[in-house]
């Protein structure tokens, strides 16, 4: 493309001039990428905004979107066409409703977490020295989940992750520990 003086843009892109393209209209290098961009992020942000209704996230989504764009050109030289950016802008836009579901999910989870603590019947204060050799005494799985939960204070689903168990083995495993404990420390102290 040539520069023009009598155009505001030097000759400006639309597109289908931008960058270097071949036959079907795609960016096949770095330098075209810009020009893509210039050409296209309205109607990536557009896009995305019109679907996630936030003006912070939907910029956000647009600059991974281009992220991923001049990456792509970087790494494969890949052609990239406003349809392709659509694409990526439709999967990142996924993945961000999926992260706020699990984010929803992880508070959901630390709400029932506490609801759970407070039913616990057994409620008496406990002679720290006894404790900690009571703790000592038990099997490495209730020992480890016991200290995760009451001693590093992780909620479950925390839990769940450093322990590589689901939310439910790990809510499993701390009812048997806390189970085993109270056995334990009640034949100590009688």
């Amino acid at each position: 493309m040539e520069w023009d003086e009598s155009r505001p843009d030097g000759g400006g892109c639309d597109r289908r001039s931008c960058g270097v393209r071949d036959d079907e209209g795609t960016v096949s290098d770095r330098a075209g990428l810009l020009d893509v961009y210039d050409a296209s992020v309205g109607d990536v942000y557009g896009y995305l905004l019109r679907r996630c209704r936030h003006q912070a996230d939907a910029e956000d989504l647009t600059s991974e979107v281009f992220l991923a764009a001049a990456a792509a050109v970087r790494d494969r030289d890949a052609e990239i066409t406003i349809g392709w950016l659509i694409g990526v802008a439709r999967h990142k836009l996924v993945d961000h409703w999926r992260r706020i579901e699990r984010q929803h999910r992880r508070e959901e989870a630390v709400v029932n977490d506490t609801v759970d603590a407070d039913d616990d019947p057994w409620d008496r204060t406990l002679d720290a020295m006894i404790a900690r050799d009571v703790l000592g005494g038990l099997g490495e799985p209730h020992r480890s989940a016991l200290t995760l939960r009451y001693v590093d204070g992780l909620t479950v689903p925390t839990m769940a992750g450093v322990l590589d168990r689901t939310i439910h083995a790990t809510e499993a495993v701390l009812v048997r520990a806390r189970r085993a404990f109270r056995i334990a420390y009640e034949e100590v102290t009688s």
